[in-house]
């Protein structure tokens, strides 16, 4: 589904992810997932809804997982300092 990298095993640790331009993307917000950072629909069961978003080149991005980042997606570091 995504080119997720292997060695991101903590629910807190960043996902280090390849995205591509242009496309839409999902960010899970509620951290019901199975799929870590990206939406898998488990929200219904809440009233949250994802977090949808593109980014602006082909690249690796770190999403967080912990869900306490300013940045969302993207990790802000904050997860190191809880």
């Amino acid at each position: 589904m995504y080119n997720m990298e292997e060695n991101n095993t903590k629910v807190n640790n960043p996902l280090k992810v390849h995205l591509q331009k242009g496309k839409d993307y999902y960010w899970c917000v509620c951290g019901l997932s199975k799929y870590k950072t990206f939406c898998d629909g488990s929200h219904k069961i809440t009233n949250l809804a994802p977090l949808k978003f593109l980014v602006q080149e082909d690249k690796y991005y770190f999403l967080c997982s912990c869900k306490k980042t300013n940045k969302m997606p993207f990790c802000d570091g904050t997860h190191s300092k809880s």
